[in-house]
């Protein structure tokens, strides 16, 4: 099987859970809701790179939905190492689940920063290898979280952008991006911030693929419980948000 019936065949999977699951649907709701909060307000479109079955459209509706490959319900296709938008034209960038796919994460990201307008924002939704997260990510998700396995920043000069080439590293987003390194410029990018979330109301929900733990009805109260555990992320965390900026040019105000 090619890879790209294989991304068709999990995203007919997704969908049907997707439709099958109010929960999931909540789950991801709320999820969806954390980024858009963090959206920057200039000039320009926001873009999800790597859509799968395209729900972000559900809270941000003005979002340009793109993937590898083609697909009835997205906007456009997109390779993320060679995007076909205009230097300095994108207002957002949206990566859910997308950057512990990314073999090179260094290419990737200058390309990400080469099209994001001054002031446009990076947010980066990831599993978080908290205790928790390592134990979930670890044991009960097929990716690896490859923890010990060397991250390859940037890709060799003769690599092709183009050939499909799967690659997972569920833990590479929170050693990429630590406390140590807020306010700190990664591949011309400010890391300007990290929410590290317990989401056990995600975890315990099973999933596009898990049994479900817990009624819907129940949801109000997982959450409250979710942010308690919050506050000791080390321990809890399974997911994160990481927020990137595009600094602009010293003196100058970008139009909002």
């Amino acid at each position: 099987m090619n890879e790209q019936t294989q991304h068709h065949r999990e995203a007919d999977t997704n969908y049907d859970a997707w439709r099958t699951k109010p929960l999931l649907r909540r789950v991801y709701h709320d999820m969806f809701e954390e980024l858009a909060r963090e959206l920057a307000d200039v000039p320009g479109p926001t873009v999800e790179i790597g859509s799968g079955i395209g729900n972000i459209k559900e809270v941000v509706p003005d979002c340009i939905r793109t993937d590898m490959f083609p697909a009835p319900w997205l906007d456009q296709t997109e390779n993320v190492y060679a995007l076909s938008f205009e230097s300095g034209s994108v207002a957002n960038f949206i990566l859910f689940d997308v950057f512990h796919h990314l073999r090179y994460p260094g290419t990737a990201l200058r390309e990400l920063e080469r099209v994001l307008a001054p002031g446009g924002r990076l947010l980066i939704y990831e599993p978080c290898m908290g205790l928790l997260g390592r134990v979930v990510f670890g044991l009960f998700h097929p990716e690896p979280i490859a923890l010990g396995e060397p991250i390859t920043w940037l890709a060799p000069e003769a690599w092709d952008s183009t050939a499909p080439d799967y690659y997972a590293a569920q833990g590479n987003a929170s050693r990429t991006f630590t406390p140590e390194a807020l306010h700190r410029h990664i591949e011309g990018l400010e890391l300007i911030g990290i929410k590290r979330f317990a989401r056990l109301s995600y975890v315990a929900s099973g999933g596009y693929s898990g049994r479900q733990l817990y009624p819907f009805r129940a949801y109000p109260a997982v959450r409250q419980l979710d942010r308690v555990l919050d506050r000791a992320p080390a321990a809890f965390a399974t997911r994160m948000l990481v927020v990137l900026q595009k600094p602009i040019a010293e003196g100058v105000t970008p139009p909002g």
